[in-house]
């Protein structure tokens, strides 16, 4: 269990993964992934099988089912797994959901078979070269995302059985890829109007509830997870939800986890300017009313931290930019970011 993930250099982002072991994973994945804590504690024990060497024979080593409303952080939750796993964010096999809508558009995940017209020109999606290409030296475990899995066209949901329950996927031209060493994600927004409605009724008795007591939260967490396995029960066959091995219903963001977010995506750009920007690289000095503006504009109960990082893209990153670009900021100096006097707008300053 406590095999030592070898470090990989960092990406552009600056993310450089530290030394981890297998009692790390928890508190990493936690630390990135903010607000929900259920997910990194239903994930990790799947890696820790995979790094033990104990999980199950002819299987993927785990398959997850995400749920919740939009940005709750259901893509993150993969992404991060990646970056503390292999190094990088984009080390993941991704495959949005919303491109195979149609019937004839699944036969492009695993291509088309000999004698039909395209056989050539149609490379799957799915092959054991792009399996082991999301991998690297540090874990060869393979994270592989199917995004927003409700917009899939039945045929894919068939497609698919195979893949969760015998870990193989045969191809057009009948060559087989093994799934034994990958962790499968399913995200998914069914039922998330519906948990909306549960999060912020209207009028009736459950508007009046305390919603910050314990027994309250537990109570609406336990109403969320219901909804959520209602809708996914009203959209997928029994065969298929029996072969997931944990459903993840993500919980609303609370004020102090956006409050988090904002930070981690302000330290975020830093980053980015100190690697992008080496030796022309400033530092920033972003104040406190600047933040709450920032998650004031980018955040929402309906959208949750959707809207966060092209918030910051339109109201810092791109005045910071031009700013750059003309030659205004000098190298080690400081820009400071304030709110105007109307508090409707950022003012950056040199220091």
């Amino acid at each position: 269990l406590m095999a030592t993930l070898r470090p990989r250099r960092g990406t552009l982002s600056g993310t450089t993964p530290v030394t981890t072991t297998s009692s790390d994973l928890l508190r990493q994945l936690t630390g990135r992934v903010v607000g929900q804590p259920q997910a990194a504690n239903q994930i990790i024990p799947y890696v820790q099988m995979h790094q033990a060497g104990l999980a199950p024979e002819d299987r993927p080593v785990g398959v997850f089912l995400l749920l919740g409303p939009t940005g709750t952080g259901k893509t993150r939750t993969v992404e991060a797994l990646a970056d503390v796993l292999h190094g990088s964010e984009k080390q993941m096999l991704k495959v949005d959901c919303g491109e195979f809508q149609m019937e004839h558009e699944v036969a492009k995940l695993i291509g088309a078979p000999p004698g039909y017209l395209g056989h050539r020109e149609t490379p799957p999606m799915l092959t054991q070269q792009k399996l082991s290409s999301v991998a690297s030296e540090a874990c060869d475990l393979t994270l592989v995302l199917f995004d927003e899995i409700e917009k899939a066209a039945p045929s894919m949901v068939r497609l698919l059985m195979g893949v969760l329950d015998k870990a193989t996927l045969r191809l057009g031209d009948n060559t087989s890829v093994r799934f034994e060493r990958t962790m499968i994600f399913l995200t998914s927004n069914l039922g998330a109007r519906e948990m909306l409605k549960e999060i912020q009724p209207d009028f009736g008795f459950e508007s009046m509830l305390p919603r910050g007591e314990p027994q309250a939260v537990a109570q609406g967490t336990a109403k969320l997870d219901r909804i959520g396995m209602g809708a996914v029960r009203r959209k997928f066959p029994p065969e298929f939800v029996n072969r997931i091995d944990a459903v993840i219903t993500y919980q609303p963001l609370s004020p102090a986890a956006l409050t988090q977010i904002v930070d981690q995506q302000i330290a975020a750009l830093e980053r980015h300017i100190e690697v992008r920007l080496g030796e022309r690289a400033f530092d920033l000095n972003v104040t406190r009313a600047v933040r709450q503006f920032l998650l004031r504009k980018g955040t929402s109960s309906e959208y949750g931290a959707r809207e966060l990082k092209r918030t910051i893209l339109r109201h810092l990153t791109q005045p910071l930019a031009a700013m750059a670009a003309s030659g205004k900021i000098p190298a080690e100096a400081v820009v400071n970011v304030e709110l105007d006097a109307s508090g409707e707008r950022l003012v950056l300053e040199i220091a």
